[in-house]
């Protein structure tokens, strides 16, 4: 027998992550009311402590922990600091709403656990633990889909709850399914076994275990909860559900392709290809005439797992693919994170008419919205705009040049419905916006769109620091 590499501090973003929300929860039940925000600042020290150490891990050679069921790589040490980041910036959007509320201490509790389930997945090198991580990444998300208890927001858990119940039976069935096939769980054991494993029995367990990752990416055909889900939801809730889930299932989405597909006798990349057309184009003609502002972002997310998917398409194919997804992941989560902090700023506009007049009142955060709004479109200076670059060439690079092609047209079409809201939010007539709103959010609205611009300008020496 092999000795397991069990060292906890290889794990130490997510174990102080998992600390401080246990230790969270304790605080919170002793707490007065007036004082829960301690609790939130709790989570804040851990995410900054995860992100140095995971800033630090990833100076280190590759390497895995627990039998190598959680690998320690670019893949994770990227995700890592994206997602704690991502999760910085919805507490900061969260402090305010949040100041005196009786379930105060709860919220940024769940808000960690989440994080923590797409930390686990971007890391997972097991399926078991792929499991685990799903189902901790989804049940917290499911309680902050319905914190409100009004109408919307029970409708949005309710939707959200019975879609992720039903794909992760789904996804654990797979799972057993590709056990049955390859006589393990690890993924390097699972890569060996699928070479000769039978077509049919291994395509059963891939659609299983596909439904629930594109679940919690939320791509085409695991879609339908996002446009509820994100308008029911409040808008920092609704922040979190479109960009720190993606994070990790995509990241697992490309490890599961390059270590356990590659060489099967499945056509991996023909099928991930497949569903990157049907989400980018299915969420670009959702979003055309939309008037709700998170509706409308909801079906942008999902377009843009149509781009993210990519990369993941070709993933042991082009030496581009793993640079251009880990890249495209942190451009999207900040911008998209930026367009969500306009709308938590001004959180009585809730139309696209509503941002009428925008640019007189609020010159500053007009300019984020419209720079975020472009830049999710992909255009330059932005990191979208190279993240989208990246993914094309990698594609192009792996055999699909259809599918860059499509891809193309897709984001041409996607003007239409960003230019819907940015054309009246930077229009003098009308009724003025209500500018009444968050100030911490104005403040995170302008940091995420300064972070998207520097991060496409200083482009090159990160896409050199994310190549393999």
């Amino acid at each position: 027998m092999t000795e397991m590499n069990e060292n906890p501090l290889d794990l130490l973003p997510e174990v102080l992550l998992a600390a401080s929300a246990v230790l969270g929860l304790l605080l919170g039940s002793w707490l007065p009311r007036a004082r829960q925000w301690a609790v939130g600042l709790l989570a804040v020290l851990a995410c900054v402590a995860g992100i140095v150490a995971a800033s630090v891990a990833a100076t280190e050679p590759a390497t895995t922990a627990f039998g190598d069921a959680f690998a320690i790589d670019p893949v994770t040490s990227t995700s890592r600091i994206v997602v704690l980041g991502g999760t910085l910036l919805v507490l900061a959007l969260t402090f305010g709403p949040l100041r005196g509320d009786p379930r105060e201490s709860e919220f940024y509790v769940l808000l960690q656990l989440a994080a923590l389930g797409a930390l686990m997945m971007a890391g997972a090198q097991d399926l078991l633990l792929l499991a685990a991580a799903y189902l901790l990444a989804s049940i917290p998300a499911y309680t902050l889909a319905g914190f409100r208890k009004d109408g919307p927001g029970t409708e949005a858990a309710l939707k959200y709850y019975v879609i992720g119940a039903l794909l992760g039976v789904l996804l654990l069935t797979g799972i057993t399914v590709l056990y049955a096939a390859g006589r393990a769980t690890g993924y390097p054991v699972l890569g060996d076994a699928f070479r000769d494993a039978p077509k049919a029995l291994l395509a059963t367990g891939a659609t299983g275990l596909l439904a629930g990752v594109l679940f919690k990416a939320g791509g085409v055909p695991a879609h339908f909860w996002v446009p509820d889900a994100v308008q029911g939801s409040s808008p920092p809730v609704a922040a979190l559900l479109t960009t720190l889930p993606k994070i990790g299932a995509l990241a697992a989405l490309f490890r599961l392709g390059e270590a356990v597909f590659a060489d099967s006798t499945l056509p991996w990349p023909a099928l991930i290809s497949v569903l990157a057309a049907a989400s980018m184009t299915l969420g670009n003609l959702g979003a055309f005439f939309q008037q709700d502002v998170k509706r409308l972002l909801a079906y942008s997310t999902i377009s843009q797992v149509g781009y993210l998917l990519m990369p993941v398409a070709v993933a042991g194919r082009s030496d581009l693919a793993q640079q251009a997804l880990l890249y495209y992941l942190a451009a999207y989560a900040v911008t998209n994170l930026g367009a969500f902090a306009v709308v938590c700023a001004l959180p009585r506009a809730q139309t696209l008419d509503s941002y009428r007049g925008l640019a007189k009142e609020r010159p500053l955060l007009a300019a984020s919205l419209v720079i975020c709004l472009l830049g999710l479109v992909g255009t330059p200076p932005t990191a979208v705009f190279l993240g989208k670059l990246e993914a094309f060439s990698a594609a192009f690079d792996g055999g699909y040049a259809w599918l860059v092609a499509l891809a193309a047209a897709n984001t041409v079409a996607s003007l239409f419905y960003y230019l819907r809201w940015i054309v009246p939010a930077v229009s003098r007539t009308g009724a003025p916006s209500p500018v009444d709103g968050d100030r911490t959010a104005r403040v995170i609205a302008y940091a995420a769109t300064a972070v998207s611009l520097g991060l496409g300008l200083a482009g090159g020496p990160v896409l050199d620091a994310l190549a393999p």
